[in-house]
């Protein structure tokens, strides 16, 4: 075992004030951070950091290969993305010979996080020791957004990803009373289409960049055409409660 560790942090969703306390010591006085982005971008989970990283740190930008250039189901994007996890693997274990390393996450690390990828190589090698902090997922922190209470008695949520295909979509919604979908982005149409669709779309509310401080939140019925990729559609539930609470 190298004597470094690997702690993933889980920033949250979005307002630094809403960061776990360790997650907060962990980055303050870390000397190695590693993160994900684009090609061409600062990263989101970098920016949510700013002014908190220790003036002698020495950062790590894990830049993919690729996104939505080709399809995900393409060998060629799980041949990149796959190789692209490896050398990461390798390239952390052997940072932790001596040091630990921090890695950024947005949300919690174990929901929809690029982490897991790394996560189960890293496991798999048995060199280092990792854990993780958890965060609280943005979803989260976007329903708070609304303003309006989630779920209610026995109300069932589904949380979807908006890139799934339309007929599991409409399956999923049909048989949820309450809703998050995630990955929003381009498929902004669809979405609200699908949910005008199952009479849904009058309960749906749009949050984009949730708890930060450019944060938009308006009725999926009034939202624009187009929208960032870190955008959340939520539906509440209207279960079971008490008469005076209708």
């Amino acid at each position: 075992m190298n004597h470094g560790k690997i702690f993933c942090v889980g920033l949250g969703p979005g307002d630094p004030d809403m960061m776990s306390v360790k997650a907060d010591r962990l980055l303050r006085n870390a000397r190695h951070v590693a993160y994900f982005r684009k090609r061409g971008h600062p990263g989101k989970a970098r920016q949510l950091v700013n002014g908190l990283l220790h003036a002698e740190v020495t950062e790590y930008p894990m830049e993919y290969p690729l996104t939505t250039e080709i399809p995900h189901d393409d060998p060629r994007y799980i041949a990149q993305l796959s190789s692209f996890y490896q050398d990461w693997q390798a390239r952390l274990t052997q940072l932790t010979r001596s040091e630990d390393v921090i890695v950024l996450c947005e949300g919690d690390p174990f929901f929809y996080g690029s982490f897991m990828h790394l996560y189960v190589r890293l496991r798999q090698a048995e060199q280092v020791t990792v854990e993780v902090l958890p965060g609280i997922p943005g979803m989260v922190g976007c329903w708070h957004a609304t303003g309006i209470p989630m779920t209610w008695g026995d109300d069932v949520m589904s949380v979807l990803p908006a890139t799934l295909p339309d007929t599991p979509l409409r399956e999923h919604m049909a048989r949820s009373d309450a809703l998050v979908i995630m990955k929003v982005g381009r498929h902004l149409g669809r979405i609200r289409a699908l949910l005008d669709e199952q009479g849904k779309l009058d309960r749906a509310w749009l949050v984009i960049n949730g708890t930060m401080s450019d944060q938009q939140v308006m009725p999926l019925r009034d939202a624009p055409e187009r929208c960032p990729y870190f955008a959340i559609i939520v539906v509440h539930g209207q279960g079971r409660r008490p008469a005076n609470d209708m």
